[in-house]
């Protein structure tokens, strides 16, 4: 991962990080109940744009790297990698 991207992501988990610390407040709080799952909404949404970026840079370097230079079980492990990931985001 560039540091850009590390560093933007650094960033954007520190920033879900503050939005949990919220939603716990929120709690603490007795808020309205859908206020609370709103946020908690909010906070998944943002976790999958994280997780998106990551798999778009994984994509982008360790997969391409692994199809264009390595060799078959390389490749091969890198599927299965993704699949695995695939599968446990449903």
């Amino acid at each position: 991962m560039d540091d850009k991207l590390k560093k933007s992501q650094l960033a954007r988990l520190a920033r879900i990080e503050g939005q949990v610390r919220g939603v716990a407040r929120m709690m603490e709080e007795e808020r309205y109940c859908i206020d609370v799952l709103t946020q908690i909404r909010a906070v998944r949404a943002a976790l999958d744009k994280v997780e998106q970026e990551i798999l778009h840079d994984h994509l982008q370097h360790c997969v391409a790297h692994a199809f264009h230079g390595g060799n078959a079980k390389e490749r091969q492990t890198k599927i299965e990698e993704l699949m695995e990931v695939l599968d446990k985001r449903r």
